[in-house]
């Protein structure tokens, strides 16, 4: 019987060894799930607020545009684009806190930046603001808020690489800031 005894030990370790590499692999396996899972929200989350965000500047700038105000192809009357206006802030804001519940901090205050900056261009869009110079530092300046939500949102998704080059259109910009 005592003979036994190492054999018995063997399947026993053998045993209690299978059974924590079975554990902790899934485990591991469980934490990279739960992590990509978290990735896709985020991707999801962070790309539907630009969206909407985007909507809304397309919108501003139309009507901008329709106000005199340059960097607009498709004039959009005030009296029609104001209420579109007001709806796109609503989908925004309801997106926001999307952005809130999975943002990190710092991608949180870039999104925050952007849509301040989007809120310039449309005191201008409203007609609360009428200086053209004016108009092109806030677009340039949601231009640059934009680009820098990217970057923080990329970070925090693991994106390697740098970003996407910055639009910088019109090129007339280029040409006055030269």
């Amino acid at each position: 019987m005592w003979e036994q005894v190492p054999a018995l030990a063997g399947v026993l370790v053998g045993a209690v060894g299978s059974y924590v590499a079975t554990s902790l692999t899934e485990r591991s396996r469980w934490r990279r799930a739960k992590a990509e899972r978290w990735d896709q929200r985020r991707l999801d989350t962070y790309a539907s607020y630009a969206n909407t965000l985007k909507h809304q500047i397309n919108l501003a700038q139309r009507i901008g545009a329709a106000r005199g105000f340059q960097h607009a192809v498709d004039p959009l009357p005030p009296d029609e684009g104001i209420p579109q206006l007001a709806e796109a802030e609503a989908r925004r804001a309801a997106e926001w806190e999307s952005v809130l519940l999975i943002g990190d901090a710092e991608t949180i205050a870039a999104a925050r930046a952007w849509h301040e900056a989007v809120w310039n261009v449309e005191l201008y869009a409203r007609g609360l603001k009428d200086d053209p110079a004016g108009w092109e530092k806030a677009i340039r300046r949601m231009s640059h808020a934009r680009d820098d939500f990217y970057t923080l949102a990329r970070r925090d998704l693991g994106i390697t690489g740098p970003p996407p080059p910055s639009g910088n259109w019109p090129r007339a910009w280029e040409q006055r800031e030269g």
